[in-house]
């Protein structure tokens, strides 16, 4: 293989890294967000329904509070379990689990595979990573804006950076 067909197949396994980093900490971030606003709305649910029988129990006078504290946390408990957060969170971070697989198999592939290999196994290689990746992009929930954000900052701060690649001595 020439060493322009070799740049291309790594340029592409290249790419192929670069959009899984950005969807894999997207999901990551979004699980995140999913896990949040579980807390949120569970929390008081939880808590509103102890009170609820506790106000119960204490007295006639405390039952208006108590129903009131119920209806709450029923109504959290709906809320929750119409945006199945447990089920999204799972989903997202499944999601986000594959797309980190599929970046380091991407750089392993350019790193360290693609020099010893022939042009044929190396595309069949590159073909395989890229499939990976439109399964993963197919069945992953799309994130929100703010998760896109929140992965841009990760990201742009150095989030994705090893400090083995920060260490390496430059070549002379």
């Amino acid at each position: 293989m020439d060493n322009q067909q070799r740049d291309q197949l790594s340029k592409e396994a290249k790419r192929v890294e670069e959009s899984a980093m950005w969807s894999g900490q997207g999901q990551f971030e979004q699980a995140k967000i999913w896990r949040g606003t579980n807390l949120s709305l569970g929390t008081p649910a939880t808590a509103l329904a102890a009170i609820a029988g506790a106000a119960t129990l204490a007295s006639t006078a405390g039952r208006y509070w108590a129903a009131v504290a119920a209806l709450s946390a029923a109504a959290l408990s709906a809320v929750m379990t119409s945006l199945g957060l447990a089920r999204r969170i799972e989903q997202a971070q499944t999601a986000a689990n594959a797309y980190l697989a599929l970046q380091q198999d991407a750089r392993v592939f350019y790193d360290i595979d693609l020099p010893a290999m022939e042009y044929d196994e190396a595309r069949a290689a590159l073909g395989e990573l890229i499939a990976r990746q439109q399964e993963v992009n197919k069945s992953a929930p799309i994130p929100t804006k703010r998760a896109y954000r929140r992965a841009r900052k990760n990201i742009e701060g150095g989030g994705q950076n090893y400090n083995v690649d920060e260490h390496e001595p430059t070549s002379r």
